[in-house]
């Protein structure tokens, strides 16, 4: 199956992919590195699409988006669809666009499943089985998410190797597949390809010492709730968005929530997201480094990764007869 049957592969067109756990510095790496190959700015974060939601997605400010040119933000209503099959569609038509003009685009986010449906193509597995979760998630309750690796690892052992024993997602959604079809999941991602990228993708990945990195989390964290995060939340109820919607069950969101519903204090609803939002940055590592194509580099290491970026447009030249486009 061709991942993309109606868009013709062409993987000697270059893209610039920069990716991190959240707070890592990102957003402010992207504007300088954008500026120096004057081109515009893909969002691939799966918050940053829906409008009304700025505060607790830290989306990119005005004068960030004057700076230079973003796409796929504020795509959606919060009560709208949006996954990373319509996230790959229409990115490919803004990188298709950028191509025309003669520039480089360059994709930003921490949602390394909108990065790899862009790059690689989305496996055509089974729908999800809502019953079949909960069954699941009953025995991992039962049992610990050690006792989810294990299972996975007796009946698909190639997926559970490319797995963190503590990733319960992937864990889940790999043993629903498995329970569902009798099929493993490895199978079907084996079958699907995924090696066929789209483009002649250039992978950076920002990384800090995790110390600094918590210190950061936790300081967003007060500057989002000081910035009028409970506002926010406050405002996207009144406009008939409920807390059940799943993109007010995010980070940030859900908390507020529980302080609006008086479940929690303010004070306690910070430690929490605090904390939640760093187990979330740990994911996000962990997504990134199974990609083996990325290249890791400092978050302060600005020069060296200007240079790596350069350096790795004018192989794509040398190699397809591409250049800084143009």
């Amino acid at each position: 199956m061709t991942p993309y049957p109606n868009t013709p592969l062409n993987p000697s067109l270059p893209i610039v992919l920069l990716a991190g756990p959240t707070a890592v510095g990102k957003t402010a790496l992207s504007l300088d590195l954008a500026e120096r190959l004057e081109t515009e700015i893909v969002n691939a974060d799966s918050m940053q699409v829906y409008r009304f939601m700025d505060i607790g997605t830290a989306k990119p400010s005005a004068q960030e988006r004057a700076r230079v040119r973003h796409h796929l933000l504020d795509v959606v209503n919060p009560d709208e669809p949006y996954d990373a099959a319509i996230f790959a569609d229409q990115a490919r038509a803004v990188i298709e666009a950028l191509h025309a003009q003669g520039k480089i685009p360059l994709v930003v986010g921490g949602t390394g499943l909108y990065m790899k449906a862009l790059t690689r193509g989305l496996c055509p597995g089974p729908p999800a089985d809502p019953e079949l979760r909960r069954e699941l998630l009953k025995d991992m309750e039962r049992h610990g998410v050690a006792w989810l690796h294990a299972e996975l690892s007796r009946v698909d052992p190639a997926c559970a190797a490319r797995i963190h024993p503590n990733d319960r997602q992937r864990l889940l959604r790999a043993l629903e597949v498995y329970r569902r079809t009798g099929v493993p999941l490895s199978h079907w991602q084996n079958t699907h390809g995924f090696r066929q990228s789209l483009y002649a993708t250039i992978k950076i990945a920002l990384f800090r010492d995790r110390k600094d990195l918590y210190g950061r989390i936790d300081r967003r964290v007060l500057q989002m709730v000081d910035q009028g995060l409970v506002e926010e939340v406050r405002r996207l109820l009144r406009m008939g968005y409920p807390c059940s919607l799943k993109p007010m069950q995010s980070l940030g969101y859900r908390h507020i929530c529980q302080v609006l519903a008086a479940e929690t204090t303010l004070e306690e609803a910070i430690r929490t997201m605090q904390r939640d939002t760093r187990r979330y940055a740990k994911r996000q590592i962990t997504w990134f480094r199974g990609d083996s194509e990325f290249r890791w580099f400092h978050a302060e290491a600005r020069q060296e990764i200007f240079d790596a970026v350069l350096s790795a447009l004018q192989e794509s030249e040398r190699v397809y007869g591409v250049s800084k486009m143009g």
